[in-house]
């Protein structure tokens, strides 16, 4: 059982705001911690913010004219809002953007290769890793000559999942895993996800909507709306809470709910503080 209380914190994202283009409050005073060795859910719907706290995190605000304006962000205890992205790929945090973003036109094991571009512990090292991606992405070494751009939705996320194992990471930032992926394929990614974390002790902070499939597999999780936590807790905890179950499982007390229902709810005034 994972206790995240009794675990050392690898992540604090401390009262952050981000404002993007000098005038455009997107987060107000977002908080939460990533235990060593869980992973943790950020959940939400579109637009929500949970892109936008991964992109905090990674440094990666700078290129679409946002910045934090407010609150800390440290890593394995020190500050790393100055930090620029290649140090903290560097130093162990790897994003996987959402969308993939696979070089299509490079083969698929070309792709993870280019993980392991910052890493200077000799060619053996490597291919051992390559191994070992292929291990928790069989499909990966069947496919691994065919051009990645060529490739399925599932295949490209996997691709770009093996490319941040690659590098040798202790933590991974993954943005909407199941984004235009069959629930089977969904299951499929989360399942590799969850052997990852135990096989080999990465740390996630996934953003996801599909709030069902994050919490079985989450340790703890964290809903975000409007720019605002406005929910936390152990993932076993959320599964049960009503107001989860309600507005983002389409379950009440009464039995599932339909989608329009759930959709057009009018939030009780303690979400809105």
């Amino acid at each position: 059982m994972f206790d995240a209380e009794n675990r050392e914190t690898l992540l604090d994202v401390n009262n952050i705001e981000v404002i993007y283009n000098h005038v455009i409050l997107v987060l107000k005073g977002v908080s939460l911690t990533v235990p060593k060795g869980g992973i943790t859910a950020l959940l939400g719907g579109n637009g929500a913010g949970k892109t936008t706290t991964l992109k905090a995190i990674s440094n990666l605000l700078a290129s679409e004219r946002g910045e934090v304006t407010k609150g800390a962000i440290t890593y394995e205890g020190q500050n790393i809002t100055a930090l620029d992205p290649a140090a903290l790929v560097r130093r162990g945090v790897i994003q996987v953007m959402e969308g993939r973003h696979c070089f299509e036109h490079l083969t698929v094991e070309e792709n993870l290769l280019t993980g392991a571009y910052t890493r200077r512990d000799g060619s053996a090292a490597i291919r051992r890793d390559l191994e070992m991606v292929y291990e928790y992405f069989p499909r990966l070494r069947e496919r691994r000559k065919s051009q990645a751009g060529y490739t399925s939705g599932g295949e490209q996320q996997m691709t770009a999942m093996g490319r941040a194992l690659m590098s040798r990471p202790q933590m991974i930032l993954l943005d909407e895993p199941s984004m235009g992926l069959a629930p089977q394929l969904v299951e499929q990614i989360f399942q590799i996800v969850k052997a990852v974390n135990e096989g080999e002790g990465v740390t996630f902070l996934l953003a996801e909507q599909n709030t069902n499939v994050a919490l079985r597999f989450a340790h703890q999780g964290y809903i975000l709306e409007n720019g605002r936590v406005v929910m936390e807790g152990p993932a076993a905890q959320l599964r049960e809470n009503p107001d989860v179950k309600e507005f983002y499982l389409g379950m009440s007390d009464e039995g599932r709910k339909s989608f329009r229902d759930v959709r057009s709810y009018r939030r009780r005034k303690r979400w809105l503080a």
